[in-house]
């Protein structure tokens, strides 16, 4: 076993864990967490009757991570470790894994669902663990899947069941829980405690030694003018109030301004109001602001061009979809005004000021033969795009050296990304072959990225927890953070804003720490009590909310075209996790697409084509075909593409776990049964 030492401040952190104390380890990004916790482990192990670590990450890249740069090189000569994720064949029988390793590396849904399994190769009690180390524990909140485990625990702790695991929880930003005030914020950072179950330390007699080894980085404000023009934009607007008058707003609705997120949570809300009225207008009508709303967001942060081609990506695939007057006038809005737009956005006059801005960020640390590492993070996966066709089409940044990539979250999709496209690019960034990170906020927390002397914030409005983990990825000497922002824009605001929930984060924590022992278990005891009885008054509520009517009353309606296409009771719940359509005339309302493709491989299932509404030109997304154990081929639906007519009116949700009515568990006998009778003669 490589053995390996602390620094001073890591051993202050991991005093009180060697005492088999529940603690919360409170240090920066860079500051060596995962290392204090590996330490943690191995004089757990050395010390303790048939140990059993658990180490739980919340997002699936970091199970490969932890295993293969920490947890494996210093623990595996002595000790057996397994690395358990969604997309591995040991999650299929994990209660054997767990019992026959001393370390398991895993995503926290896989140790949930094995608590809640009753199957003896899936199923492990908390008591089969003896060390329970969580990763990012400030996730530990609200129905997180943190949560739902530490509940498991807390439950199990306030009626005196034993044993229970030791704790151990790593953060480097518990955040504020939105509170403003210190009063708030030390009641946030107590429920944190409670819900883990646990102290949280932080280095007190060390701090020179951890500012010498994470310096904070020089914080710039990169801010920009108003663009003097934009032909653009107003033209944009322009059209938006065409649709305005052609959909007769409602005289309670008040929109807001164009181009906000405020706006396009009000045309939200005006679509869902379209919906349920039966006022397909109104519905469509809100759907095209919000793509002209996006467009408006799109053309203040990236090019014009970028704005352009958003707006004609979703009229390209509207041309397939008129159904009525309405699609025709919406798509007809865009047609005349197409190649108007197109010549603003082409004009470089009007060009985003922000983009040159960004682009001296830029340079100022890039250079043909300086040696930067960077990452630019922005809002969404889109934008990630835009920019990284910015960059490479930039001769001025090609020349300065940079080789960009993208990064941002895996799924699936055109815009995702895949778990090994990830690790591939985070492996290149590593080596050097890459020196410019193009990110969503999939790069701000856990990703063991090499230290960089460029951060820079573009068009971002985040939380005090992101802004903290952004900026402690610029971790090399004389490092640079930068926010690059329009005068007097939110940005900056909400920057400052986080500069000071930051430091009412700190000042919360010294608060807890200096409670009284007495004092501090009183409260930890009293909000453990407390949201053991909030979660059963909601569960109650929801059982309340899943009877409210009966299957059979429920009638789903395609969210586009309004046709009526199955009943509530044509639905059923596969392995706790797909609601499928077991109705064989469903089929009718439905044409295939193309075949999806997954990166990961199933058990039981495997994807089809996708499915999208039968109806005329509707073609509104529905879902995709699965096919389960080799046999019944299933309709998979998202239900926020339809709508539900219930007894009361009609609704809309977004996820199934917020639908009015009881959904069955899908039995693959009873389908085999109804569908191939003769097997069963």
């Amino acid at each position: 076993m490589a053995d390996f030492e602390l620094r001073a401040y890591q051993k202050e952190v991991v005093e009180r864990a060697l005492k088999r104390e529940n603690v919360i380890i409170w240090l920066p990004t860079g500051g060596g967490k995962t290392r204090a916790a590996v330490y943690v482990a191995k004089r757990h192990l050395e010390s303790t009757a048939n140990a059993k670590v658990m180490v739980l990450v919340n997002k699936v890249h970091l199970v490969d991570q932890h295993y293969n740069k920490e947890f494996e090189p210093h623990l595996g000569d002595h000790y057996k470790l397994v690395k358990v994720s969604g997309e591995s064949e040991e999650k299929d029988f994990f209660g054997i894994v767990v019992k026959s390793n001393d370390v398991i590396i895993c995503t926290a849904q896989i140790l949930y669902n094995a608590l809640i399994k009753k199957e003896e190769a899936k199923h492990i009690e908390l008591s089969d663990i003896t060390l329970l180390i969580i990763d990012e524990c400030h996730h530990t909140h609200k129905e997180s899947v943190y949560n739902k485990i530490m509940r498991c625990y807390i439950e199990k702790k306030l009626k005196g069941q034993r044993p229970i695991p030791q704790v151990l929880g790593l953060t480097a930003s518990p955040g504020t829980g939105g509170a403003k005030t210190l009063e708030g914020a030390v009641e946030h950072v107590l429920e944190i405690c409670a819900n883990l179950d646990s102290v949280i330390v932080s280095t007190k007699n060390y701090t020179p030694e951890l500012e010498e080894k994470v310096p904070r980085p020089k914080k710039t404000f990169d801010i920009v003018e108003k663009r003097e023009e934009d032909p653009f934009g107003d033209h944009i607007k322009w059209m938006m109030k065409q649709i305005h008058e052609y959909m007769n707003l409602p005289s309670d609705v008040r929109l807001r301004e164009c181009g906000t997120q405020e706006y396009e949570a009000d045309v939200v809300i005006l679509e869902q109001r379209g919906v349920r009225e039966n006022n397909r207008l109104l519905a469509q009508c809100a759907l095209h602001l919000r793509e002209y709303n996006d467009a408006l967001l799109i053309n203040d942060t990236l090019r014009m061009m970028d704005a352009y081609r958003s707006l004609e990506e979703f009229y390209n695939a509207k041309l397939t979809m008129a159904i009525d007057g309405t699609d025709y006038f919406l798509v007809g809005v865009f047609q005349e005004n197409q190649v108007e737009l197109k010549n603003f956005a082409t004009n470089h006059r009007f060009e985003n000021p922000k983009m040159a801005k960004l682009e001296s960020t830029l340079l100022s640390q890039f250079g043909p033969d300086v040696n930067s590492r960077g990452i630019l993070f922005s809002r969404t996966r889109r934008s990630t795009h835009c920019l990284h066709d910015w960059v490479l089409k930039n001769r001025t940044l090609q020349n300065a050296g940079i080789k960009a990539a993208i990064l941002t979250g895996a799924g699936n999709g055109i815009t995702y990304m895949t778990q090994h496209e990830q690790a591939d690019t985070i492996r290149n960034f590593r080596k050097g072959l890459l020196n410019l990170l193009i990110s969503t906020s999939v790069a701000e927390e856990g990703l063991d990225i090499p230290e960089c002397n460029l951060v820079v914030r573009y068009g971002l409005l985040t939380n005090e927890i992101s802004q903290q983990q952004a900026s402690g990825r610029a971790r090399a000497k004389d490092s640079q953070y930068s926010v690059v922002a329009q005068k007097g824009g939110m940005e900056v605001r909400r920057e400052l804003i986080n500069e000071y929930l930051e430091e009412l984060t700190g000042k919360a924590i010294d608060s807890v720490q200096i409670m009284s022992e007495h004092e501090f278990r009183r409260k930890i005891n009293e909000l453990q009590t407390q949201a053991i009885i909030m979660s059963k008054v909601l569960e109650d509520r929801k059982t309340e909310k899943k009877n409210q009517y009966p299957t059979s009353r429920i009638r789903i309606l395609c969210r586009n075209c309004f046709a009526q296409v199955a009943s509530g009771n044509d639905f059923r719940l596969l392995e706790n996790a797909h609601y499928v359509n077991i109705n064989p005339d469903f089929k009718n309302h439905y044409k295939l697409g193309g075949k999806v493709a997954l990166e990961r491989h199933f058990e039981d299932w495997e994807p089809g084509c996708t499915i999208s509404c039968n109806n005329g030109n509707c073609n509104k997304d529905w879902g995709f075909e699965m096919k389960y154990k080799k046999v019944a081929q299933l309709p998979n639906l998202a239900i926020k593409n339809f709508a539900l007519e219930t007894p009361d009116g009609r609704v809309t949700v977004k996820k199934w776990k917020d639908v009015p009515f009881m959904v069955e568990e899908f039995s693959f006998q009873h389908y085999c049964e109804a569908n191939f009778p003769d097997l069963f003669d």
